[in-house]
């Protein structure tokens, strides 16, 4: 199914009319692969040239912001204490509303004696999701919430006291997805520190646990640790919620919490996963953990695959340690922390070229019109044709740490710096 179907199939039976390119509705967007469906999204802008607005923000974070339509949702943290949930207006920038959602927690030791939350990355990491009635957040604390548009908190639980301590190495940072009237949240972490392994699903009006399912592949110490959020495949037959982590891919029936299939490909390389997996079509493009090989794996089958579904494997070292795959044109670009953006031939798995921008990267590249919008940790951006000839349409600069991935709504893009949010394009 491609990513326009899949747009439509997550905004079926929404509250209103909306089209596609009002809304960036979760992390990577309405089709979890970061293809913005809107069109004339900007390729040039500066620190003071066609910017609609920039808000600066209490506190930080790197979660995406959720936008439906005039409203744009973000979470934050302020310094080590409050977890804030914001909305902003998406024409004039401005907050309509603030909540205190409970208080963060200092950074602590890991089971290893590592500091907990990376300097980079703190409890505002997992990104809100909407359905243009309501927006469900999550926070490194294990705080799971609804609330409604106009700020009423619906419900609201703690999923470290349902289910036990996040000894993830560097801070809880999966995203929750919804599936119909299902809120799944993932949890994959070393359990050395005492966590659990699991996926479990609320209903999304009432905060139910409706489905706990365990999800223990025995990794070890940091490769049990992922960062990943699941994300839909609809085949023929049914439809499916793949998840990546812990030297694993697998399906799940996201109806009951039943596992489906699973392949492991991986090796125990000793690199936890922080990149996401890409769908395109009825394959998963995965990076086996910090600098390892790029895999091409079959989705969907039943029972262990591992021996049937991977189609090609490319090896490592460039490949990315925060930023995800993105897929366009029958290619796949991907943009790693020492500054160097590789193209694969999607088919093959064999390297079309490779290029250093000189800049780390950590936000996930954006897919638009037969382009790729890459952001450096520095906040610079360089869009790129989707093509098999590097060619760069044009720069940009931010002059801000950005380590969020970047949001497409209104023919603008929404970026989040450290300290701001902005509205680049025009506010129509």
């Amino acid at each position: 199914m491609n990513a326009f179907a899949l747009s439509l199939l997550f905004l079926a039976g929404q509250p209103d009319t909306v089209s596609p390119q009002e809304v960036w509705p979760q992390w990577r967007g309405p089709t979890n692969d970061s293809m913005a469906p809107g069109k004339n999204l900007p390729i040039k802008w500066s620190q003071t040239e066609n910017i609609a607005w920039k808000t600066p923000l209490p506190g930080w974070g790197t979660s995406t912001p959720a936008i439906w339509k005039d409203a744009v949702f973000v979470t934050t943290q302020v310094k080590d204490s409050q977890l804030l949930f914001l909305r902003l207006d998406a024409k004039s920038g401005k907050i309509v509303w603030q909540r205190e959602v409970s208080q963060g927690q200092p950074r602590r030791k890991g089971p290893v004696g590592v500091g907990r939350f990376h300097d980079e990355h703190n409890m505002a990491s997992p990104s809100p999701v909407t359905d243009g009635k309501h927006v469900w957040i999550h926070f490194g604390n294990g705080d799971l919430a609804c609330y409604d548009f106009a700020g009423e908190k619906v419900w609201g639980r703690n999923l470290v006291k349902d289910h036990g301590v996040y000894s993830i190495w560097w801070g809880h940072a999966n995203s929750p997805i919804l599936v119909g009237d299902l809120l799944i949240s993932v949890c994959m972490q070393d359990t050395k520190g005492g966590g659990k392994n699991y996926l479990v699903a609320h209903d999304k009006l009432t905060g139910k646990e409706k489905w706990f399912t365990p999800r223990e592949y025995g990794a070890k110490e940091e490769p049990a640790d992922s960062y990943t959020t699941p994300f839909l495949f609809k085949n023929k037959e049914r439809t499916e919620m793949i998840v990546f982590g812990a030297n694993v891919i697998d399906g799940y029936d996201p109806a009951t919490g039943k596992r489906l299939w699973l392949c492991k490909p991986f090796t125990d390389r000793g690199n936890r996963v922080i990149s996401g997996a890409t769908l395109a079509g009825d394959t998963v493009y995965a990076v086996e953990g910090m600098k390892g090989p790029l895999f091409a794996v079959k989705a969907g089958g039943g029972g262990d695959t591992s021996a049937t579904s991977v189609r090609w494997k490319a090896g490592g070292g460039a490949t990315p340690d925060a930023a995800s795959p993105v897929f366009a044109n029958g290619l796949v670009f991907l943009a790693n922390n020492i500054g160097a953006v590789t193209c694969i031939d999607a088919e093959t798995g064999k390297e079309v070229w490779k290029e250093r921008l000189g800049e780390a990267f950590r936000a996930t590249p954006l897919v638009a019109e037969g382009r790729i919008y890459f952001f450096t940790k520095e906040g610079k951006a360089i869009i790129v044709d989707a093509s098999r000839e590097f060619n760069v349409v044009s720069r940009a600069d931010l002059g801000e740490d950005l380590m969020a991935s970047p949001a497409a709504a209104h023919g603008s893009l929404f970026i989040r710096t450290r300290e701001h949010l902005y509205r680049i394009g025009d506010a129509k």
